[in-house]
């Protein structure tokens, strides 16, 4: 993966903020996306040694501004040989109570926050004939979960688009997966947690009341531990795998 470019969405911690380090260690050259200038500075500032690199302030649900991003990136670094699409948002609570603007949020910024991105990016990964694309989603896209059907009805969407994208970008040599994490220890979740220690024993022994069987591997996923699967699927040992949904939440979806 040495010398290759690759772009990251919602780089300023969580998820995003691992796979770029991860990356970055790998020779990448980075481009790091996300709305909060602060985060990616301290990001950045993350990155190993001599790591080329962009931090770019920018709501990846805005076209223009998405586009803008990914021509910079390929002006200063290069062509974009990957794609990894996590921004992402949660707002929670039961559906006969949730506002008309976190259901808005929620899908503008999880699913048209991926559509803008991957489409300026796909369009010159085609013209190149390769390119990997891979969106961050969620198990709970197949897996029911009360007081979260916003957040699920979004990656259940973002994952629908991203298989179809890799059925259209197929044939011109670029391939687009999915990763599917359950409870990583991010600030979107710790922000959920009213009393830590029993929010994170409730998510590794299962809470009735609200339909969630734990986690049989008994731990809550580490970033890194997404970033890895991340790296796989763009890289060249997964030069046959496309359309793919990889789950990555230590059984909590039973498998579904």
């Amino acid at each position: 993966m040495q010398g290759r470019v690759a772009v990251v969405t919602g780089a300023a911690g969580g998820i995003g903020r691992a796979v770029a380090q991860l990356l970055a260690g790998d020779g990448v050259a980075i481009a790091m996306v996300d709305q909060d200038g602060g985060g990616l500075a301290a990001a950045a500032a993350g990155l190993p040694d001599g790591t080329p690199h962009l931090t770019m302030r920018a709501d990846v649900r805005d076209p223009a501004l998405a586009e803008g991003a990914v021509a910079r990136t390929e002006a200063e670094l290069g062509p974009v040989d990957y794609l990894v699409t996590c921004a992402g948002i949660l707002r929670t609570g039961p559906v006969i109570g949730l506002s008309d603007a976190d259901w808005a949020d929620t899908l503008t910024v999880n699913c048209t926050g991926v559509f803008t991105m991957a489409r300026s990016v796909g369009r010159r990964m085609a013209r190149r004939g390769e390119g990997s694309i891979v969106t961050v989603a969620s198990n709970a896209a197949r897996t029911a979960r009360a007081g979260m059907a916003a957040y699920a009805a979004s990656k259940a969407a973002v994952r629908a688009f991203t298989v179809c994208l890799g059925l259209e970008l197929a044939p011109y040599g670029v391939r687009c997966n999915v990763v599917a994490p359950g409870s990583t220890d991010t600030p979107m979740l710790t922000a959920l947690w009213k009393d830590a220690d029993s929010a994170r024993r409730k998510s590794l022994t299962g809470d009735p009341a609200s339909f969630r069987v734990g986690i049989p591997l008994g731990r809550v996923a580490q970033p890194a531990d997404v970033a890895r699967a991340v790296r796989f699927l763009l890289s060249e040992e997964a030069a046959h795998i496309t359309m793919h949904d990889l789950v990555i939440d230590g059984g909590a979806a039973l498998g579904a």
